[in-house]
């Protein structure tokens, strides 16, 4: 993979199946200069550049580095029973979208929900309850390059009784019982709209994107570190 970084100093990263935009936001808070995202479903509020193409047919070449999230129904629990009843069935892409980002010789990402592990080479686990902010939302992170990881703050996956601070991705000096955004609010418990967005540190998105979309927190504690492999080239 070609470095941008030495031709016109731009760092740019290429965003596979991006849906609308939490992870590119991250990258792009992280400092990174252009962002290209790739799906193959329009995206009207893609925050940055978008072309709608198949992310497993778009070129490589170009990029200082790549992330892929990759759908998550092969591996999600919340499609479990369609899969177990042979009702529904779902790519599974992972190990297809690995050996893409292996051959183009660049630092990669790929992202994917708890239930991809052991399709997952190392995976490392994400919580926005490890960055203060007002989700629980736990997600995989594959890499090609070491970053250390941060403590995960015990939180047994579900929505906690404890309130959590929202900063840095929300509004300053409010608190949020921390929440799951799922289809219907999660365990039980019924929240704005408003209140998602806040949680996720999103105000961009629909209530169905917001669904699908990780919280920018995440990306842009990863992003930092890529940075720094970007910039060494």
């Amino acid at each position: 993979m070609p470095s941008a970084v030495q031709g016109d100093g731009a760092v740019r990263l290429l965003d596979l199946f991006c849906g609308a935009g939490g992870a590119a936001m991250g990258y792009s808070r992280a400092g990174f200069d252009e962002i290209v995202g790739v799906d193959i479903v329009p995206q009207k509020n893609y925050p940055f550049t978008f072309i709608q193409a198949d992310a497993m047919t778009f070129p490589l070449q170009g990029y200082d580095a790549i992330h892929a999230s990759p759908p998550c129904q092969a591996y999600s629990v919340g499609s479990a029973r369609w899969r177990k009843s042979g009702d529904r069935e779902y790519p599974d892409l992972l190990a297809l979208t690995r050996e893409r980002l292996l051959q183009s010789g660049g630092p990669y990402i790929i992202e994917n929900v708890e239930g991809a592990r052991k399709w997952m080479e190392s995976p490392f686990r994400l919580c926005g309850q490890t960055f203060g902010i007002g989700v629980v939302r736990h997600r995989l992170f594959e890499t090609n390059f070491l970053i250390l990881t941060p403590p995960h703050v015990p939180c047994n996956g579900a929505v906690q009784r404890d309130l959590v601070s929202v900063t840095g991705h929300g509004p300053p000096g409010r608190h949020y019982r921390a929440v799951t955004v799922a289809g219907h609010g999660g365990n039980s418990r019924s929240f704005s709209l408003s209140s998602w967005k806040d949680a996720m540190g999103i105000d961009w998105m629909t209530r169905d994107e917001l669904t699908q979309a990780i919280p920018p927190a995440y990306t842009e504690y990863i992003g930092r570190e890529l940075l720094r492999v970007c910039e060494r080239g």
